[in-house]
């Protein structure tokens, strides 16, 4: 949803007062029959007695009337939505937040509307609420599921404290392209670890009973392809292959469907030439088809507008009988709906029954959330004081800040840092920033609430500290709604005082990236270099002192090539939220043993993306005495950093791998087994990897696939037998049809700590 904050003239003075809370169960865990057949004849019961007008309402959300994460309106319609609420045309709201402001909304909707329908409650609680964990790119680094579910778990307690029961998360998109914004709030290039952090982000949302008032309903997102955006640019078209579409796309939505998650929301794009806010292909035939989805689907913010610039719509009204043709059972902050849909059902433009399909599932979801039972369940004024902000999520955030951090290099062993006796010099403008580190979509949360780097370090008190900026990142404030603009000025004096300590230090700590709103929507970049001046301040201190530690904060994979030659020790700290600077200390102090791993392949340059690494083998994969193989003249082919790479203190060792047999029919499961050894002298934590080949296939497989991995630890010296299971689940893929099959044949098996292994066997399938 496009970013945008404003104040309204309209306050909630007129509607707000005090309204007790309690609640019914209903589980989320799968119902039994007779729990279903419940919930189905009250919504039944229901329809019957609700106008056309009444459905569309159903089918309408609404911004609150202060906060807007989208375009704003031309004219102030908060009145107009008032008057809505009073009519029952209103289905949804979102940016409201605030038990008293919940309150006021529910209140007029269930107590002055006809048939006192309740309202979901939706807001964008994307990485946390007002504590923030890390941005999901760097939580999915962790490849912790039991964490990542976890730091949804905590959102979802703060969230519904406030009045939320209804996030639009996760996005499940699948990217290759880092100029993209968005790929901060995903899980990276891979369909299989996409689909297992979907699955742990939708259960620690919902939990396991949605009536419960501390959870909030899931929303896959976005339906499909966003991740794949032309040049990746924010918007834009996309034009790729049904393989690409049904082996890498779709399946973390499926992976998320299947895990009983609520909603769907479409996307900004095109497929196939139709904008899918109308893909009927998308909507009805697979989700609502073949996936049997039973939730409901939500357009992005105005998409079912945006079908006429498009050029797919001619006006409004076609742009309703298309959405809701198509399967959109809910219009955004679109007013497409609410204007035309009624209209268009009583000329017989648009069968009824596709009302009754949207509103059924619009009101189910409902049912099972508790609503109707208490429409002021998520209303407690106590509990919003007890769980904003307490001390137990900001010691879950942080444990998850911990996890997502990358250790890309340290040669000599730079790290971890001595913790007496040692002069630091700490460096760069995002040492000290308290703003940055929060990173982007965190419109819940108070600006300079994070913990910096700066902080962070001064808890260690046994070496001599000291702190310059060197440059400015940024000119002037930047606010969620506005463009980072870049400073391009270098100031002589301050960047002289960061040379002056780095010339006296024994270690050089330098904090450098993306500012937290150069990734995100609506963020996409041409250069995904260090912005600004950084680059020049890296090599200019280096001159004077090379025991360099770089500490990147940032929002997306970053093209670092002259660092990664130059600088003995790299840290990825991502944009980590509000605990960001005690988890870097603790890590570069070594009171935390770095083991995240990469989801997202770091470039070269980026002249190489999109760059992934379950690419395609090409009719010309290999290096020839002359120029006709596929690769560039001016760089290598291979990434600076590939997908699945994270060094530790410790070393790992990998030995005696074996698959438990060679021949195999399509229905065994295959056992595949390998010894992990702690070979260093400390305590670690090693994400071992799964990858196979399918050598020849009736559609060409990639080179290297993610088939299973397992979060070990070990002690120092310790070792552990690992064992992977492989089934037709993981050995099939899709084909252009968007069947799921499995063809006999020999396979590559890898098993290492990184996609880069080379520790392979085979099997054949017979």
């Amino acid at each position: 949803m496009k970013p945008k904050v404003r104040k309204s003239i309209f306050t909630y003075s007129a509607v707000l007062f005090l309204f007790g809370c309690s609640g019914n169960k209903l589980t989320n865990k799968p119902m039994i029959e007779t729990e279903k057949k419940s919930i189905s004849a009250k919504v039944e019961n229901l329809l019957t007695k609700m106008t056309i007008e009444e459905k569309v309402g159903q089918m309408n959300q609404y911004n609150g009337f202060w906060d807007v994460t989208g375009p704003v309106p031309e004219d102030d319609t908060s009145q107009l939505k008032l008057e809505h609420l009073k009519k029952g045309w209103v289905g949804s709201m979102l940016n409201v937040r605030g038990t008293e402001n919940v309150r006021g909304v529910q209140k007029v909707a269930v107590e002055e509307s006809r048939l006192g329908i309740p309202l979901i409650i939706g807001f964008d609680v994307i990485h946390g609420y007002k504590t923030l964990s890390p941005i999901p790119l760097a939580e999915a680094a962790s490849w912790d599921l039991k964490a990542i579910e976890k730091s949804a778990r905590t959102a979802a307690i703060e969230a519904s404290a406030e009045g939320i029961n209804w996030t639009f998360a996760p996005m499940v998109d699948i990217s290759r392209d880092a100029r993209w914004g968005r790929v901060m709030e995903g899980a990276g290039e891979d369909p299989y670890l996409g689909s297992k952090i979907a699955t742990a982000r939708v259960n620690g949302f919902q939990g396991d009973d949605l009536s419960k008032p501390n959870t909030i309903i899931a929303c896959a997102k976005h339906f499909a392809a966003y991740g794949f955006s032309e040049a990746g640019k924010e918007y834009n078209t996309v034009d790729i292959g049904k393989s690409t579409l049904y082996n890498i796309v779709l399946p973390p939505f499926k992976a998320a469907a299947e895990a009983n998650v609520k909603t769907f929301m479409n996307s900004f794009n095109e497929l196939n030439g139709v904008p899918v806010t109308g893909s009927s292909f998308l909507q009805r035939e697979i989700l609502k088809g073949k996936w049997n989805f039973d939730g409901f689907v939500v357009s992005d913010w105005a998409s079912i507008n945006e079908l006429i610039f498009w050029g797919h719509a001619k006006d409004k009204k076609e742009a309703a009988k298309i959405a809701a043709t198509a399967g959109s059972d809910m219009d955004m902050e679109g007013n497409v709906y609410i204007k035309e849909l009624a209209q268009l059902v009583k000329d017989g433009i648009v069968k009824e029954e596709i009302l009754d399909d949207a509103v059924r599932r619009i009101l189910t979801v409902k049912h099972e959330l508790g609503l109707f039972d208490d429409p002021y369940k998520y209303c407690d004024a106590e509990n919003e004081k007890e769980q904003i902000g307490n001390q137990t999520h900001h010691d879950a955030v942080l444990d998850m800040a911990k996890k997502s951090i990358v250790l890309l290099k340290n040669d000599g062993n730079l790290l971890p840092l001595k913790k007496e006796n040692q002069k630091i010099a700490l460096i760069g403008p995002l040492a000290n920033d308290k703003n940055s580190p929060l990173g982007s979509w965190r419109i819940a949360s108070d600006d300079n609430t994070a913990v910096s780097v700066y902080e962070g370090m001064k808890k260690y008190k046994g070496n001599s500290l000291s702190f310059e900026k060197g440059i400015d990142l940024i000119e002037g404030n930047v606010a969620f709604t506005q463009e980072v603009k870049i400073n391009t000025t270098l100031n002589t004096s301050e960047i002289n005082k960061a040379i002056a300590i780095a010339k006296n230090a024994d270690v050089v700590v330098m904090v450098l990236g993306e500012h937290g709103f150069q990734s995100g929507e609506g963020r996409s970049r041409t250069e995904i270099g260090l912005p600004g001046l950084q680059q020049q301040l890296l090599e200019k201190v280096y001159e004077v002192n090379k025991n360099i530690v770089l500490v990147l904060n940032n929002g997306r994979p970053l093209a670092i090539e002259w660092a990664d030659k130059n600088i003995p020790a790299i840290v990825e700290g991502w944009q980590l939220g509000t605990q960001t600077g005690h988890a870097i200390a603790e890590v570069l102090y070594g009171d935390y043993n770095p083991s995240g791993k990469l989801p997202m392949t770091f470039p070269r340059n980026v002249g190489q993306v999109p760059i992934y690494y379950n690419y395609k083998s090409t009719g010309r994969p290999n290096k020839e005495p002359h120029v006709f193989w596929s690769h560039y003249i001016d760089t290598e082919n291979s990434p600076l950093y590939p997908f699945g790479h994270g060094l530790s203190y410790s070393t790992f060792k990998y030995d005696n791998f074996t698959i438990h047999g060679k021949n195999f029919s399509a229905n065994d499961t295959i056992k595949v087994t390998v010894d992990i050894t702690n070979t260093g002298d400390y305590d670690g934590k090693e994400v071992a990897q799964l990858y196979i080949r399918d050598l020849f296939a009736s559609v060409t497989r990639p080179v290297k696939e993610l088939k299973g991995f397992e979060l070990v630890p070990l002690k120092s010296g310790e070792t552990k037998t690992i064992e992977f299971k492989l089934s037709k689940n993981e050995l099939g893929f899709y084909n252009n049809n968007g069947d799921f099959i499995i063809e006999s044949g020999d396979f590559e098996v890898f098993v290492g700590g990184s996609s880069n292994t080379i520790f392979k066997s085979k099997l054949t399938v017979i």
